[in-house]
């Protein structure tokens, strides 16, 4: 199982609207990432600056295939661009990959 790790940031008092869009988050979004895989996904806050990280069930290539041109993904990222900064890639349309620097198992 490979692991997906990204970072971005709240926008300046927007921290509490993006705890609840994530605590309402559509059904079909769970589903989908579901769908793609992806599992043990938790997203971490030290104020603005938000860190995720999930595993991915097929491998992170089969994750980002899953999501890339999705329209739940799509919808969810502009529904996410008045709280939230952050780049995409192009080449993936997910956000890019953290480098793992250790692993304690």
């Amino acid at each position: 199982m490979e692991r997906f790790a990204w970072k971005g940031r709240i926008k300046e008092g927007m921290e509490e609207e993006y705890k609840r869009r994530h605590d309402e988050i559509w059904p079909e979004m769970k589903a989908l990432l579901k769908a793609a895989g992806i599992r043990n996904y938790s997203i971490w806050s030290d104020g603005i600056t938000v860190f995720g990280y999930y595993e991915c069930e097929h491998g992170v290539a089969y994750a980002e295939k899953a999501q890339a041109g999705s329209p739940i993904v799509d919808r969810w990222n502009a529904y996410m661009q008045d709280v939230l900064d952050m780049q995409m890639d192009a080449a993936t349309g997910v956000q890019p990959m953290l480098r793992q620097m250790f692993l304690l198992e």
